[in-house]
């Protein structure tokens, strides 16, 4: 029955015997054949821009012999005539795990105490997530299934990582040939692989991305140090480390923002990176073109949402819809801007995805030029591997594919792969069998049958009394049909047969075991009306794309607010300064200042805001928040000082327009409470929609945060925390004590080395950098401030003391709801107090806190202000001062002055803001009333002259974002009906954004959950 057919990839597997490696005995005969082959007539691409019709490829012992269109086939040469095919050259994966082991999660449980050593035995790095010692060459093993994935998909190299760790060694180059591993190796050490994730370290330290990054960037000093200072320490992680970055970096991160975040990492210590990202990037597209990176691209598109119930769908954010429909477009929307992109397969739960995704980011824009490129030239060319793989040129490796068509053509199929000169089969060459064709199995009555489709995917039907959907399958000539039960009938129907010149025929076995045959005949006529049925165009797929917003986030607007010149006429104007409260009264804002503040001012081409019976007051500061961090505590060290919260500032956090809709204009992200000495202060102003970088204060002076209290000492977590120093409160006295000393002798170390000559500073070790004590010595030179986080009189007059003693000045006590008690002491050591005005019982050293603190403090002489520590709260801030004019008596000026000047004056930047000032930066908010009122709403919030909150703006803003919402779940329900497969909406903490206080403590550092165990208030 069956023809007996001897395909091409069967005779290369008798001729195809690269040269053996010679280092290797065989136990039977040597057969040293070189694989002289030729393939003629073929459209060959020789890279993403040269191609080459009716061309001829030569190979040999596994290398490309030669390739052109004059081409003398080589005698003896087995010639593959390739007409109306097509050669590429094989992919190359720049990032991928192929053939290296699972990592592990080791982990400990809820249970487990926390590690704080390195459990790794030997001369290695002291945290187990620094493992540049690991090279994936040494433990990577061929693995024939993966590597047929693969090949399956176009791919003739990978770059593998093992992708565990921060520091991750080094990545190998290999083939995807089925041979031993010494003969897939193409290059030992490719590049050098980074991320922030620490993997399967158990060690505690960093659970925080904050920390991640501390960790990166102490590590590049210690390496640096360990090489000119041998003989101080052998450390194989270190020495490893140092190797490694002589080579291509290939840093793995999250998400767009660890990319830019990771880039100033590289930019410090003179590297660039190459970044393996998730497909986000076009919505930082500014900051990532600013990176000058290479970027390895995921085609990981997002499925469509099930929108079909609306409460469901009111789930979804925004951001999530619209990353569904530009996800496709990324590739194209960087390589228009002009950044190198390379493809991986990398994320791709299902990689048979690869191909259609490829070719949908095509059809969204990116050029099939460039989509080659991506594939072939640049992965190559990342890992300085450009001679060996990503082209077909005299003496590169052999990787190629044959396909059907044009790589992008969705019918076109990858019909064979060759990897080191040796060929793998993937799929046949596609007949176009479309037709109608007249069924007859043995003595059944006839029947109707009709294949439609295209020739890569036809599909099948049988017209009996009913319509039967059924499948066909082709395997060089042999067919294979099933179809369900005829109507009547119990058992499926399956025939095999083969192909002729008028259709098909072959033998079939009926259920009761009798063997019959079977043909169907072709109808000419009809064949032509299938093909037209077929070439029927499906619902056109919507390839239009909504606007990009800034930030791509809820409330992110299509353009960005720009400074204006802007008269406010006839409004009371709360100056903060020595002229008080002006009634009826103008405030002119030019350039991003402000001009003047009066009476009967004008202004030629300003906009005039009639200001009657509103009111005017400077932008309201927040002393101690916590929106907008990816993370707050690194609560794994005592001292952490080395952490910096503008590491992780997330500008997409939607409580930056929440609170300009309070009238907030100027925030210190302040480190947790997890431990005594925490990380450094971010200040940022709300500049909603603008990076991160963007948004800091510039010039302003450095803070960092100490805490006292039940949270360092670990009062609050679970008993297996008892470990870490320290446990007490006197233990968290001798914390500082300890500090400071380490950080006065680690200054007289590196004063002591710099009064060197020149000539001795060659001879003798220069000190260590550390990143820790660095902090605290520029806390010791007024160089940095100290926010600190207290409640209890005792714990205020030993950090005084401890201050007084070391020579440092704690700049402010922050909650410090026992302030009362001490205002004296305060008063005299020089501190502020930042507090809430009536928050307490929530736990039980704020049992004596009383609504008075803030007036009384205040009283005293002490520069006072009241912080939120709280999302919500810091949105009626204004309220929270008005409570001081209730409980104390304090008067509504300098009630206002609590969240305005004041805590400007404790951040060391009341000469930019907090009052209304010429010359000061105009960040100015319009109320519709009485500040201080229950029911003020600010209509306008300026930041730097620019209207980042405007009320009527905002009901605006939320019609239009619903409009965009209505628009893309119709899109949605369209690629539904047009059989596209969905997702449902996401559920439970994966929804929405993190709200932080003092106490969260992440528990992974990229994706930065938080444990609710610890979430206090």
């Amino acid at each position: 029955m069956k023809k007996v057919i001897l395909s091409v990839l069967a005779v290369a597997a008798l001729s195809l015997q690269s040269r053996a490696q010679e280092t290797f005995p065989r136990n039977g005969v040597y057969d040293e054949r070189s694989g002289l082959r030729a393939f003629t007539n073929a459209t060959i691409y020789v890279d993403h821009q040269t191609k080459l019709e009716n061309a001829t490829l030569v190979i040999k012992d596994g290398k490309v012999v030669a390739v052109g269109t004059k081409v003398n086939v080589p005698q003896g040469a087995l010639v593959t005539d390739l007409k109306g095919k097509t050669v590429y050259p094989g992919f190359v994966d720049p990032f991928s795990n192929y053939g290296l082991p699972a990592v592990s999660s080791n982990r400990g449980g809820w249970g487990s105490p926390p590690q704080a050593e390195s459990k790794k035995e030997g001369a290695y790095n002291w945290n187990q997530s620094i493992r540049p010692e690991t090279n994936a060459v040494e433990i990577f093993k061929v693995d024939q299934k993966a590597a047929d994935e693969l090949r399956k998909l176009g791919y003739g190299a990978v770059v593998t990582v093992h992708q565990d760790g921060i520091a991750r060694g080094t990545a190998a180059l290999v083939s995807l040939a089925n041979k031993r591993e010494n003969q897939v190796i193409l290059l030992d050490r490719a590049a050098g692989a980074l991320s922030l994730d620490k993997g399967s370290s158990t060690q505690e330290y960093p659970n925080s991305l904050m920390g991640s990054i501390a960790l990166l960037r102490q590590t590049y000093l210690d390496a640096q140090w360990n090489q000119k200072n041998p003989d101080k320490e052998q450390n194989l992680s270190l020495k490893a480390f140092a190797q490694a970055n002589q080579l291509p970096q290939i840093f793995e991160v999250s998400n767009k923002l660890n990319a830019v975040r990771a880039d100033k990492v590289g930019d410090e210590f003179g590297h660039q990176y190459i970044f393996k990202g998730i497909g986000d990037e076009y919505q930082m597209l500014p900051e990532i073109k600013k990176t000058n990176a290479p970027f390895i691209l995921t085609l990981n598109f997002p499925d469509a949402y099930n929108v079909e119930d609306p409460y469901e769908t009111r789930r979804l954010n925004l951001d999530d819809l619209k990353h569904w429909e530009m996800a496709p477009a990324n590739p194209a929307l960087l390589a228009k801007e002009g950044v190198t992109i390379a493809f991986t397969t990398a994320d791709l739960r299902e990689k048979n995805k690869f191909l259609t995704n490829l070719r949908k980011a095509v059809q969204y824009g990116l050029s099939e030029q460039e989509a080659l490129k991506a594939l072939t030239t640049t992965p190559a060319k990342l890992v300085k591997a450009e001679k060996q793989v990503g082209a077909l040129r005299e003496g590169m490796q052999a990787n190629f594919i044959v396909t059907s068509g044009g790589l992008f053509d969705n019918t076109t199929l990858i019909l064979e792969n060759w990897v080191q000169g040796e060929g793998y089969k993937v799929s046949e060459t596609p007949g176009d069998y479309r037709g109608v064709y007249t069924l007859k199995i043995a003595n059944q009555p006839e029947r109707r049958m009709i294949v439609s489709g295209t020739p890569a995917k036809p599909e099948l039907k049988v017209v009996a009394q009913d319509t039967i959907k059924g499948s066909l399958t082709f395997h060089d000539d042999i067919v294979t049909f099933a179809f369900a039960p005829i109507k009547g009938g119990k058992e499926s129907i399956r025939l095999t047969g083969w192909k002729t010149d008028k259709g098909f025929q072959g033998e079939a076995q009926l259920t009761d075991a009798q063997m019959v045959k079977w043909n169907a005949q072709l109808s000419e006529a009809a064949t032509q009306q299938a093909r037209k049925d077929s070439a029927r165009a499906k619902a056109p797929v919507d390839l239009a794309l909504g606007q990009m917003i800034y930030p791509f986030a809820a409330y992110g607007k299509t353009e960005l607010p720009k400074a204006e010149t802007v008269l406010i006429k006839n409004a009371t104007v709360w100056t903060n300064e020595k002229e008080g409260k002006l009634e009826n009264a103008d405030v002119l804002i030019k350039n991003g200042k402000i001009a003047q503040v009066g009476k009967n001012l004008s202004a030629n081409g300003a906009k005039v805001i009639d200001g009657t019976g509103k009111h005017v007051t400077p932008g309201i500061i927040d002393e101690h928040s916590h929106i907008a961090l990816d993370g707050v505590n690194e609560g794994t060290q005592a001292v952490t000082a080395e952490v910096r919260m503008a590491d992780v500032v997330n500008h997409e956090h939607v409580n930056i327009y929440r609170q300009l809709a309070g009238g907030v204009t100027t925030s210190q992200l302040l480190h947790g409470s997890a431990n005594p000495i925490g990380g450094q202060s971010a200040l940022i102003k709300l500049r909603w929609g603008k990076a991160p970088e963007q948004l800091m204060f510039e010039g302003a002076d450095g803070f960092i945060k100490f805490a006292l209290g039940e949270n360092v000492k670990h009062s609050n977590r679970s008993p297996q925390y008892n470990v870490r120093f320290p446990q007490t409160r006197m233990g968290v006295e001798q914390v500082m004590v300890d500090a400071f000393q380490r950080a006065k002798e680690y200054e007289k170390t590196w004063a002591d080395y710099n009064k060197l000559s020149k000539s001795k500073k060659a001879k003798a070790a220069a000190p260590r950098p550390d990143l820790e004590l660095e902090a605290l010595v520029e806390i010791l030179n007024d160089k940095r401030f100290i926010t600190c986080h207290s409640y209890v009189q005792s714990e205020i007059n030993m950090m005084i003391k401890v201050a007084e003693q070391m020579g440092f000045k704690v700049n402010t006590f922050t909650h410090i709801l026992e302030g009362y008690k001490v205002a004296d002491k305060m008063r005299e050591h020089g501190a502020g107090g930042s507090t809430f005005s009536d928050w307490w019982a929530y736990k039980m050293e704020v049992k004596d806190a009383i609504p008075y603190n803030a007036a009384i403090m205040h009283n005293v002489g002490v520069t006072t202000a009241i912080n939120s520590d709280d999302a919500e709260m810091a949105r009626r801030l204004n309220q929270e001062a008005a409570k001081a004019m209730k409980y104390g008596g304090v008067s509504e000026e300098d009630a206002l002055k609590m969240v305005t000047l004041n805590p400007a004056k404790l951040l060391h930047i009341d000469n930019r803001v907090g009052s209304l000032k010429a010359g000061k930066d105009a960040d100015v908010v319009i109320w519709n009333e009485h500040p201080l009122s229950i029911y003020a709403r600010p209509e306008k919030t300026f930041v730097d002259g620019a209207v980042y909150f405007d009320l009527e703006a905002d009901k605006a803003l939320q019609e239009a974002q619903e409009k965009e919402r209505l628009r893309l779940v119709q899109k949605m329900l369209a690629a539904k009906a047009r059989g596209e497969k969905t997702q449902p909406a996401p559920s439970g903490r994966r929804f929405g954004q993190q709200v932080l206080h003092c106490e969260d403590v992440e528990n992974s550092t990229e994706e930065s959950l938080f444990e609710s165990e610890y979430h206090q208030k």
